[in-house]
């Protein structure tokens, strides 16, 4: 039997649960809405927004209840062309004036207007592969994508400043306000907050008016997950100001194959490492809960596209392998997991498919041994699986020879919700009239994106306060934030001699070599000189030389190099524009500092004994940070995301699945997480 309850007992087990019961008769607390057209509701002294204009408060407008009743709701009053053109994502432009001759990534600074685009197609060709195709990367006209073809999801390319992106998303919304059901547009962008040494589509937008911190490679080697949450917090404060509220990002691929194209726009190699940071960057730009503070994460590309065969780049035919010669494929889904955990709301799959492995040999949008059996089943992973750009018609690996609908139906029958690349629901829709596609497939796909819309609370005001968006974005605060992250960046690779940090009074000769400029050489010297060193005008009349490398992107199949043929890619500096035989030639009777922008893991073993004493890497830095380091204002502490191989040779006998530490001995001339300090 139970005990007797002293009186003293009971009357402090009702004390304990009049917080509750008076927390029952509150009102529910009234969210700010934001409309244009669409009337407001009274109703018991709270304020709907009529969205369908029936006059009264449908469940899908009533703020009070989950998103999971409000989705059904609206999922059961949605057309099917409703519904499927919530299916597509395309991209969008900012006004025709912007576009530069039809880059749909926008004229540059100041020159995207706040107007509605409503031309139509711009452009019919695969950029990577330069074949013709209905529905490549094309852009649709605003206002017909919206209300004709239903569409409401965006990619936006562009660089804007500040208020005008929020007055034209502002526009935008008001387009989708004014339709049938009043169902809110969104839009996604890649990364805006790094330094962008190569601006290429997919991976960064450039650098664009929002706070430039390190690159992705740089975050990782702060070492930091502090810093990482700070970066994810203050980023997402400048892209909600601005009315970006999905991120096509982060690539939580693990750079084990360092010939692979994409290596910039990662974390590294070290699967643990990156775990953490996709964590912090879920927290800082989603929160503990998605809210109308949030930036829904897309990360990608599951499930890695490090193990690339090669090197060569997924966006080519020769390129469509991911091989896993040591057997690795658990270590690349690591991130993957730990992103999974932490509630991130989308995946993008990657172009590329798993070659010889017990999966079907399909790109990863077709494959459900991986998006149902791997992520959703064994991973628990329960948002939408966003597909990259253009798999349907331009990249369909492993499903050539099935017809455009057939292609449809077996990436929805895969896992595939949403798909990158097109402006028109025809193709998905004629592949539902042909019965490929069921009604259940369809609702399951548009229920998890409009979990999305309603957990951001776009459907009670998608709209942003200009003034707000200005003041926000790269504000003081921020740039502070990104300052420190700039040195903490730096890794020390090599001091042997210990000629760092330079001493006051050191004359300097400072020199970059780009090449992009075909290896030009361009000496610095600094305007605002707060170093305590001088510079000169040329080698012969400095203590010490610091030269600058900018390599290029390796060339023979990365889509960064440009190459159209499966050619051997290189990590040698001279293979990618680098003038070795002058660097050599520059440590004759001099000390001289390497430092090496890493944007993949380079060979630097072509050096000299000479040149190979003082060596530090950067991953998108300033040259305040960088000269902070040399000087030992800031003493270094950043650790390599990666190790650097000893030679071509060992990167061309290395296994694409195995980070640096995991190859044979003596394969890093450079260890992963290695990194000096003075």
């Amino acid at each position: 039997s139970f005990p007797t309850r002293r009186s003293s007992d009971l009357k402090f087990s009702i004390l304990l649960l009049l917080p509750l019961v008076i927390g029952c008769s509150e009102k529910p607390s009234q969210p700010t809405l934001g409309t244009r057209t669409a009337p407001i509701i009274e109703k018991k002294g709270l304020q709907f927004k009529d969205l369908n204009r029936n006059g009264k408060v449908d469940p899908y407008e009533d703020w009070r209840l989950s998103p999971e009743k409000r989705t059904a709701d609206l999922v059961s009053q949605m057309t099917i062309d409703e519904k499927i053109g919530l299916m597509i994502i395309s991209q969008i432009n900012m006004g025709s004036s912007s576009q530069g001759g039809g880059d749909p990534r926008g004229g540059g600074r100041g020159t995207v207007t706040s107007e509605l685009n409503e031309q139509d197609v711009v452009t019919t060709r695969n950029m990577f592969t330069g074949l013709e195709s209905e529905e490549s990367i094309n852009v649709s006209g605003t206002t017909k994508g919206i209300k004709e073809r239903h569409l409401r999801h965006f990619i936006l390319r562009a660089n804007a400043p500040a208020r005008v992106m929020a007055e034209w998303a502002n526009n935008v919304q008001a387009v989708a306000e004014d339709t049938r059901l009043g169902i809110p547009a969104i839009f996604a962008s890649n990364p805006r907050n790094h330094v962008a040494v190569d601006n290429s589509m997919g991976l960064n937008v450039g650098n664009s008016f929002f706070t430039q911190w390190p690159g992705t490679l740089g975050l990782a080697a702060a070492d930091d997950p502090d810093l990482i949450l700070d970066f994810a917090k203050s980023a997402a404060a400048e892209w909600v100001a601005c009315g970006i509220r999905k991120g096509d990002m982060y690539q939580l691929d693990l750079s084990t194959e360092p010939r692979w194209s994409r290596i910039e726009g990662t974390f590294g190699e070290d699967a643990d490492r990156v775990a953490v940071i996709a964590e912090q960057l879920v927290k800082g730009f989603q929160g503990e809960t998605m809210g109308p503070g949030s930036v829904a994460l897309t990360m990608k590309h599951f499930p890695g596209g490090g193990p690339e065969m090669k090197g060569w780049d997924s966006h080519y035919d020769f390129g469509k392998n991911l091989v896993y010669p040591a057997g690795n494929f658990e270590y690349h889904i690591k991130p993957f997991q730990a992103a999974v955990d932490a509630g991130v709301s989308g995946i993008m799959p990657y172009y590329a498919r798993p070659h010889e492995t017990s999966f079907e040999e399909v790109g990863s949008a077709y494959n459900y041994g991986l998006l149902t059996e791997t992520l959703r089943e064994k991973m628990g992973f329960t948002g939408y699986v966003n597909s990259d750009t253009g798999p349907i018609n331009n990249m369909p690996w492993g499903v050539e020879d099935l017809t455009i609908q057939e292609r449809y139906a077996k990436a929805v029958a895969a896992g595939t919700d949403i798909f990158s690349g097109g402006v028109d629901i025809k193709n998905l829709k004629a592949t539902y009239d042909a019965g490929m596609i069921s009604d259940e497939q369809i609702d399951r796909s548009v229920t998890r994106l409009l979990l999305e819309k309603f957990r951001l609370g776009l459907f009670e005001n998608p709209y942003v306060d200009p003034d707000n968006a200005e003041a926000t974005a790269n504000s003081a605060e921020f740039r502070a934030k990104a300052e420190e992250a700039f040195r903490k960046s730096i890794v020390l690779m090599k001091n042997d001699d210990k000629v760092l940090p330079l001493k006051a009074g050191t004359k300097v000769y400072f020199e970059r070599m780009d090449a992009g400029s075909r290896g030009k050489h361009t000496p610095i010297k600094p305007e605002n000189n707060t170093w305590g060193v001088e510079f000169v005008d040329n080698p012969s009349q400095a203590d010490a030389i610091v030269v600058w490398l900018f390599p290029g992107g390796g060339g023979g199949g990365g889509f960064l190099g440009g190459s159209s043929g499966a050619a051997p890619i290189s990590n040698r500096l001279s293979d990618n524009g680098m003038d070795v035989a002058y660097i050599n030639s520059l440590a004759v009777g001099k000390s001289v500092t390497v430092v090496a922008n890493c944007s993949k893991p380079w060979v630097l073993s072509e050096l000299s004994p000479a040149a190979s004493k003082t060596w530090i890497a950067t991953f998108g830095t300033t040259l305040p940070a960088l000269m902070d380091v040399v000087t030992g204002k800031f003493n270094p502490s950043g650790k390599m995301p990666f190790g650097l191989p000893s030679s071509q040779e060992a990167v061309e006998n290395n296994k694409e699945d195995l980070p640096s530490f995991m190859e044979s001995e003596g394969y890093s001339l450079i260890k992963c997480g290695a990194g000096l300090s003075y």
